[in-house]
């Protein structure tokens, strides 16, 4: 098998999903949602993240809105904006099928997490197991997901992790654990034209990325200075709930519906100075 290619350098963003009260998707605001991103200049959307409550939904609904965003980029000119699907289920059938649903649905990669149902029984042997299994059945290229905080504390190390970029059909990680130095290591361990090493919180944004390019250093800074208060702001507010209700409140579509166990934020809550100075940022751009 040759190896399969991964994402390009740029920016992707992870995308909420939009729900109505009574829980069912919310298709107009899940377009209008994609369609400000793509607008926004990003390189690919990642759909059924953790923000994009995947464990929430059943496998029709993760197809269904995959399936919607690819339809919404390609009918408004955003052909090349990828879509990538989270498609981690909890056993390595299901982790399979996902991919499948992902690939037949319009996704360009699978992002899987290491299930976490039985921490003990995951193992560094069994991650490594589970990982190139799914990625030898999945019809797309995949990437490992490490977020400790929604795999029952499973942080797999960079070992691991580059073991597992060896395979020819895994071609990059998002790492969501925070380490930076962990990071560090798995880029210059592996080349970025065989495997894509991002971060799953970078505080980024395709106005910084642009003013980096530029050689506007100073801009670049003080920007990236805003993002990071205003990021801390938004996850002082509640996580999904709490983008939720800023995006209602601030740019008009959805409403800030949650599939429970999670709880709804008071839209009239979702305000702090430096959300509001990014907003005003990117609303004039």
């Amino acid at each position: 098998m040759e190896k399969s290619v991964p994402p390009p350098f740029g920016v992707y963003v992870p995308a909420v999903v939009w729900l109505e009260e009574n829980e069912e998707l919310d298709e107009p605001a899940i377009r209008s949602h994609v369609l400000r991103l793509a607008q926004g200049g990003v390189t690919g959307i990642l759909v059924q993240g953790s923000n994009g409550e995947a464990q929430h939904l059943s496998h029709e609904e993760r197809k269904h809105a995959i399936r919607l965003t690819r339809q919404t980029l390609d009918e408004n000119g955003f052909k090349d904006v990828l879509v990538i699907a989270g498609t981690g289920g909890q056993s390595t059938k299901e982790s399979i099928k996902l991919c499948v649903d992902a690939r037949d649905a319009g996704a360009a990669y699978a992002l899987v997490l290491t299930p976490s149902t039985w921490p003990p029984q995951m193992t560094k042997p069994n991650i490594i197991r589970f990982h190139r299994t799914v990625a030898d059945a999945s019809p797309i290229p995949t990437m490992i997901y490490n977020f400790p905080v929604v795999t029952a504390g499973i942080d797999l190390d960079s070992d691991t992790i580059t073991t597992l970029g060896a395979h020819p059909n895994i071609v990059g990680t998002k790492l969501s654990c925070g380490n930076i130095g962990k990071l560090q290591r798995i880029a210059s361990a592996l080349p970025a034209s065989e495997f894509a090493t991002f971060p799953g919180k970078a505080d980024a944004h395709v106005h910084l990325l642009r003013l980096y390019k530029e050689g506007k250093l100073e801009e670049a800074i003080k920007l990236q200075a805003l993002l990071g208060q205003a990021d801390w702001e938004l996850g002082k507010l509640g996580s999904i709930a709490g983008i939720k209700a800023v995006v209602t409140k601030y740019f008009g579509y959805g409403a800030p519906h949650v599939r429970g166990p999670l709880a709804p934020l008071d839209m009239e809550k979702a305000t702090a100075e430096k959300l509001e100075q990014l907003v005003a940022l990117e609303k004039s751009l």
